[in-house]
């Protein structure tokens, strides 16, 4: 066996349970606002902002990731309210964390006189990361898994050798972090960065998703597939847009 079977509370504390979830889900995003705000000033963003703008779109993401999993689960959840807003055995899905985030910081950096994209290329390689040490929660929590596997990484879940479908999101993620590091250092255009990590993310959540056992579902399709098939057509488009336009701009000095 890959990693034994975990136990998803780390330790009590006046009689709560506090669990691994949410636990690394917070590591995630400290980590992911510390990097951010050193990388501020090569941004020409104020450090402060970052974090001005973190305590405004991390519950706004938080309330939109709950939001999105409890609307396709509605079946489940109908009626009874304090399950609904029981986040701490589980249920946030990325999608809607990073939508209602995206419009929080796009609203804030309107009002603050910042160019969204450029606040969007900063944070982008965080929340790579943050999704990366975030996805072990879904490991201690025992969900987020694939179908059965013979392979010498699988995990045991409910007696059964299953893909760990986490590690590989949480891997992908972590190799896209340190690319778009890398790639930001000369980025072309407001907005490059941004655009490349929703097309890699999105490229890699599609093959992840099929694997799932437990994927939210429209009708007979997996819901996260067609999102990521949606993101990765429109940032596409957008990407190869910006950079013809940023190509054209660069010609007129020549």
């Amino acid at each position: 066996m890959f990693l034994p079977t975990p136990d998803p509370v780390a330790f009590g504390l006046f009689g709560l349970e506090i669990r691994w979830y949410g636990i690394l889900i917070a590591i995630g995003m400290l980590l992911g606002l510390l990097i951010a705000y050193k990388r501020a000033p090569s941004h020409e963003i104020d450090p402060e902002r970052v974090i001005d703008l973190a305590l405004i779109s991390i519950p706004v993401g938080i309330v939109g990731a709950r939001l999105y999993y409890v609307v396709f689960n509605w079946a489940y959840y109908q009626g009874d309210f304090f399950k609904i807003i029981d986040v701490r055995g589980g249920g946030l899905a990325i999608h809607g964390g990073l939508l209602f985030g995206i419009v929080a910081a796009g609203i804030c950096c309107n009002l603050w006189k910042i160019k969204p994209f450029a606040f969007l290329d900063l944070m982008a390689p965080s929340i790579a990361l943050a999704q990366s040490i975030g996805r072990w929660g879904n490991y201690f929590n025992q969900e987020a898994y694939g179908g059965p596997t013979d392979l010498p990484w699988a995990i045991e879940v409910n007696g059964q050798m299953v893909h760990p479908t986490f590690l590989y999101e949480s891997i992908w993620c972590f190799l896209l972090f340190i690319v778009l590091l890398y790639v930001g250092r000369s980025r072309q255009f407001d907005g490059q960065i941004f655009l490349l990590y929703g097309i890699f993310y999105s490229l890699a959540r599609f093959f992840v998703e099929q694997l799932r056992t437990d994927s939210l579902m429209i009708g007979s399709f997996r819901t996260a597939q067609l999102i990521s098939v949606a993101i990765f057509l429109l940032f596409t488009l957008i990407y190869f847009s910006l950079n013809g336009k940023h190509g054209r701009k660069n010609r007129m000095f020549y």
